[in-house]
């Protein structure tokens, strides 16, 4: 499995890396400042506090349930699977990460065991997560590869394909080298929202009639645009709801650029192994910035 990865932005299509900032004398001009990004293997002497805050950020309510530094540390146990991004060099903090990690084959960690039980009774509460829930509940437990992935948000989608395309190049040579990655499923665990009328907006638009809200006609929004692509080739996708519930003003504090609120919810997309590699060429090509 041995490798060196060390790609910087310049090795691969990224297209608008730059970040805006306003400008004080007018909101149409831009200053865009150019940012390097550099990918690299996990490491374990550096990258422990940066991929903890990004586990937290990315069960979000529901991240006080499980062990973060265990979790962390069964990353930070596979360097050569798995990739982080950054900005600063190798001894900086990860802005990204992508890992996976076999849930057949650390079955026995509490924080597998508490994740694989959290993550199969938020599917059996879903309809649409009924397969599943179903593999999950089997013993022993198939060999499903855990995808993780967060980013910081103002990361742009492009640094995105790279982690999936170089995730397959290392599961194939973990294979040649008969070490535990032949996974028979992937279940990738990422977030959702949706918008939702402010809290504010409702009191002061009092007295009105309240309106209905249809679970079925509630639109979903991606944190991660390459979800949406990924989605398509499913066994099954839907949100879950968190065991911790945010409080309520919190939708309030996140719509500083849009007249609603948000709601987020947790995601979660099966795909059966041989399709995530189709899923991935479809990924990069949505993602390509344009000519």
């Amino acid at each position: 499995m041995g490798k060196r990865k060390e790609l910087r932005d310049n090795d691969v299509e990224m297209g608008g890396t730059g970040r805006p900032v306003e400008d004080d004398e007018s909101d149409e001009e831009m200053d865009m400042v150019n940012v390097d990004f550099e990918w690299f293997d996990p490491q374990p002497t550096v990258d422990f506090h940066g991929l903890k805050n990004l586990l937290r950020q990315l069960f979000d309510a529901d991240s006080q349930i499980f062990d973060l530094s265990a979790l962390t540390d069964l990353i930070l146990a596979q360097p050569l699977l798995g990739s982080t991004v950054k900005v600063d060099g190798n001894e900086s903090d990860p802005y990204a990460f992508l890992t996976v990690l076999n849930l057949q084959e650390h079955k026995d960690k509490p924080v597998i065991k508490d994740l694989t039980s959290y993550l199969q009774r938020k599917a059996s509460s879903n309809p649409s997560l009924a397969p599943l829930s179903e593999l999950l509940s089997q013993s022993p437990i198939p060999p499903v590869g855990l995808i993780l992935t967060e980013r910081l948000i103002n990361m742009p989608a492009e640094v995105v394909p790279p982690m999936y395309s170089m995730l397959l190049e290392e599961i194939a040579w973990a294979i040649e080298d008969k070490e535990p990655y032949n996974f028979s499923h992937y279940l990738i665990v990422s977030k959702t929202y949706e918008e939702v009328e402010s809290k504010l907006d409702m009191e002061e638009s009092r007295p009105q009639k309240k309106k209905k809200k249809s679970g079925s006609n509630v639109e979903r929004f991606f944190f991660h645009p390459e979800d949406e692509v990924i989605e398509r080739h499913a066994i099954c996708s839907g949100s879950i709801e968190y065991t911790h519930k945010h409080d309520e003003g919190l939708s309030d504090s996140k719509r500083a650029f849009q007249d609603l609120g948000i709601k987020t919810s947790g995601s979660l997309i099966l795909i059966d192994g041989p399709k995530l590699e189709a899923a991935v060429k479809e990924v990069t090509d949505y993602l390509k910035p344009p000519v």
